[in-house]
Order: structure tokens, then C-alpha cells, then sequence
């Protein structure tokens, strides 16, 4: 059982850090030097739709309106986030993606799609069933422990 615990903690620390270190060196590139894997995650809750008010954005993260609102002013000057006024309730404010944040978020649902699509290669369709219900019980368990 030992042996167990110690292989899974550090398969699953390890996992972490390189899936973390390996999004950050494909997702910032040159073209998106500006901006950072935060940024980037808040460009995918944003999403590509004509608009989403803050509040929604920020219970998608797990994060205050008014961190969003920071991260939000700093993507609105680097071009990345639009930000209107709703025409149905003028007090409502919504985020969009410019062109910029459209590319930013294709970009990085590329890089995941391309990693799901490398790790789905390396395993036999049996390994797939097995894998998904792993990583779906590791998540739920992840879940519990955030929502506690």
C-alpha cells in the first residue's frame, strides 16, 4: 500500500506541474506573449459567444467579480476582451472576444484538443474506457474537496 501512495503522489504531482509547465510553453507564444495562462483560462470562460456579463464569467472560475474586473481592464488594453453595455438592461455589462481573444482562445482549445488526441493515440480502446472513468472519479473527488 506504501508503495501505492507514493508511486500515485507522484504520478499525480508530476502530472500537475508538466501538464501546467507544457500548457504554459504552448499556449504563450510569441504572437500571445503578453498575456498569461490565467489570462488565457479567462479568454476560454469568456468564451466565443456575442457576450457574457462578469458575474457569470466569474462564477465559471471560482473567482471574486472584482479579481475578474482587474483581469478584465488588463485584457480590455491589451486588445484581447470587448467589453458593451447590454442593449436589454444598460446597467448589465458584458465581455466579449475581440479578434485577438478569438485567435487566443482557438489557439488554446487547439492545444487541448491536440493533447487529448496524442494521449487518446498511446492507449488501446479498452485502456480509454478504464482511463476516462479513473481521471472522472479523480475529478469528482476533486470537486468534493473544493466544495467542502
Amino acid at each position: 500500500m506504501k508503495d501505492t501512495y507514493k508511486t500515485l503522489n507522484e504520478l499525480l504531482v508530476n502530472m500537475f506541474n508538466e501538464v501546467l509547465t507544457i500548457e504554459e510553453k504552448a499556449l504563450i507564444t510569441k504572437e500571445f506573449s503578453n498575456i498569461s495562462i490565467t489570462d488565457m483560462h479567462i479568454i476560454e470562460a469568456i468564451g466565443l459567444g456575442s457576450g457574457r456579463n462578469m458575474s457569470s464569467v466569474a462564477k465559471d472560475l471560482d473567482i471574486t467579480v472584482g479579481t475578474l474586473t482587474i483581469a478584465i481592464n488588463n485584457l480590455v488594453k491589451k486588445g484581447y476582451v470587448n467589453r458593451n453595455r447590454s442593449t436589454k438592461d444598460r446597467r448589465v455589462v458584458l465581455i466579449s472576444l475581440s479578434d485577438t481573444g478569438k485567435k487566443a482562445y482557438d489557439h488554446h482549445e487547439d492545444f487541448h484538443k491536440n493533447m487529448i488526441e496524442e494521449i487518446i493515440a498511446m492507449l488501446k480502446d479498452e485502456e480509454i474506457e478504464v482511463f476516462t472513468t479513473a481521471v472522472s472519479n479523480i475529478n469528482k473527488y476533486f470537486k468534493k474537496i473544493k466544495n467542502e
